[in-house]
């Protein structure tokens, strides 16, 4: 990839993007875990979650044309025309509904290109509490919008990823879930789902949960059929923790290590990652210096944009300057591939897919030895 695609990329990351055409593509996606208003845009041959609902995207110097007859859709930055953009197609298998009436895309749905990904618990005991919920969250909002279910079972996730395959050719999923208020913090459900899975469909899978209260629950995943797992540390200092996410801060710091580190004994060096979202109030140097203690350990360290979620606390809270960005992501992605740790060679989840972070088109670039400058002022 061109310095100039890479740099742009983390400028819609960052800034959002305005359509003309919300309709084209793979619908965005507004509330829920995970990539929350969002839009899946492919730029030169790289597809990328940018926001496209949220305050920033709003006022974004951004702007998409309604795509084409060739399918591609002409990117403007203060109208002038920059580069041409698609949108992936929205999935076959969103069409279809379980026996009891259940839309599939309720069940489960299409991230960045070839991702399936579901939150199996759409609720979350942190969620409940306003002393406790995590300020960025938003996984209650498509549940009470009534664009999912609560509680995904493991024959309807089957069902569902078998059909994404066959009809859509979905090459990884990921399974996420709110934190029930069990001492496994949804390692149990997870379980159970990926064993359905494989038992379907012969589908890698990502598994994501809080760190359990034993170890034993890694094995007992990966028994199941779960090939790579996500432990979510989001911010990085005690300070940020606390003020961010206060009920997820009680798990400390210390425990999220033991945690990793036994699990990377279990699914292996590499296979082990966490959400770390830039622009919440951790310095570069803090994100830095935990990345590379993460990768010491054999955790990938995927950063993220922090993108402010309508309805949420922290609506408002600015999103991370294309700058900042850009000074950790190329530091980053040198020291992910001098480890030897690439997005590419993760079988599944979110590094894999690597839409909601340009982090994996800045390894093996060298990016850092001179960081490029904004492609647009």
């Amino acid at each position: 990839m061109t310095p100039q695609a890479r740099a742009l990329i983390t400028e819609l990351q960052s800034k959002g993007l305005r359509l003309l055409d919300p309709s084209a593509g793979l619908p965005s996606r507004r509330g829920g875990a995970g990539p929350s208003d969002h839009k899946a845009v492919t730029i030169d041959g790289h597809t990328v979650m940018v926001p496209v609902h949220t305050a920033p995207a709003f006022d974004s110097p951004f702007m998409a044309e309604a795509p084409g007859s060739n399918g591609m859709s002409t990117l403007r930055h203060a109208s002038m025309p920059i580069a041409q953009i698609s949108f992936p197609a929205t999935p076959k298998f969103y069409a279809l509904k379980t026996a009891e009436g259940v839309p599939y895309s309720h069940i489960a749905t299409l991230h960045g290109r070839d991702v399936l990904a579901t939150t199996v618990l759409q609720t979350c005991v942190r969620y409940e509490s306003r002393k406790k919920t995590c300020q960025f969250c938003s996984i209650g909002q498509s549940l009470a919008a009534g664009r999912t279910i609560a509680r995904k079972t493991p024959a309807q996730l089957a069902e569902v990823a078998k059909a994404a395959v066959e009809l859509d050719a979905v090459k990884h999923m990921v399974l996420t879930t709110g934190t029930p208020p069990t001492p496994d913090r949804g390692a149990a459900i997870l379980a159970d789902s990926a064993r359905a899975i494989k038992a379907a469909v012969p589908l890698p899978i990502q598994a994501q949960c809080e760190p359990p209260d034993d170890d034993a629950w890694f094995q007992r995943m990966r028994d199941a059929g779960v090939d790579t797992l996500g432990m979510h540390l989001e911010a990085v200092t005690p300070e940020v923790r606390a003020r961010i996410m206060p009920g997820k801060a009680s798990v400390p710091l210390s425990r999220y290590f033991s945690a990793f580190e036994a699990a990377v004994k279990v699914f292996g060096f590499g296979q082990v990652s966490t959400y770390i979202l830039a622009g919440l109030g951790d310095s570069r140097e803090a994100i830095l210096e935990m990345s590379r203690h993460l990768v010491n350990m054999g955790v990938y360290p995927f950063v993220v944009p922090f993108v402010p979620i309508s309805g949420t606390p922290l609506e408002g809270h600015p999103a991370p300057d294309p700058a900042f960005m850009r000074s950790v992501l190329a530091p980053l992605g040198d020291m992910v591939s001098a480890a030897g740790m690439r997005a590419k060679d993760i079988k599944a989840g979110c590094g894999k897919c690597g839409a909601c972070s340009s982090l994996s088109v800045y390894e093996d670039s060298g990016a850092s030895a001179s960081l490029p400058s904004p492609v647009l002022a």
